[in-house]
């Protein structure tokens, strides 16, 4: 059986070494609060204005700003800044706290097609550390997916060896 992380390297195409080249750099002193929070405003701004409704009431029962601090909040904590989001949610928890959205292969990559074009239109963040950035997102986007099969294991996917008979933890706050 597959791990998740495997899942999502097959998935994504992108290698686990690459998906946590993040790690290389502290990407938080190297960019900045401000960049992240713009970042995560421009990503908002763009799923909450997509033309698709599927995806929309994916996130209709959460308010925009909420969305907002809570992604750059966990990417400010996750790429060397100070742990602001565990401060005041908890752990992240990632597939605990997206269980109740459908995460499914056209919701990750739509998702990563807003991230993307984010990305490019935030000019504060160089060639390189969107290409770390990107690289984790894609991987830990399939990773959510993969996540998602445990709930729903009827969706075509193998459960990986830490679902057999036995629910997943639930995230601690």
């Amino acid at each position: 059986m597959q791990s998740l992380q495997d899942k999502a390297s097959e998935w994504s195409g992108v290698d686990r070494n690459d998906a946590f080249a993040i790690d290389d750099t502290n990407l938080f002193e190297k960019l900045g609060l401000d960049t992240f929070v713009n970042l995560s405003t421009n990503f908002y701004n763009r799923v909450y204005d997509d033309e698709e409704e599927w995806f929309r009431t994916i996130f209709a029962n959460s308010k925009k700003e909420d969305a907002i601090q809570n992604q750059y909040e966990f990417f400010v904590q996750r790429m060397g800044g100070p742990p602001l989001y565990s401060q005041r949610k908890g752990h992240p928890a990632l597939i605990g706290r997206h269980r109740p959205f459908p995460v499914t292969h056209q919701a990750a990559e739509r998702w990563l097609n807003h991230m993307q074009q984010a990305l490019d239109s935030v000019k504060d963040i160089d060639t390189d550390s969107k290409t770390k950035m990107m690289n984790f997102f894609r991987h830990t986007a399939f990773f959510l997916v993969a996540g998602n099969e445990l709930k729903n294991p009827n969706t075509g996917g193998v459960p990986c060896k830490h679902a057999a008979g036995k629910p997943a933890a639930e995230p601690t706050t």
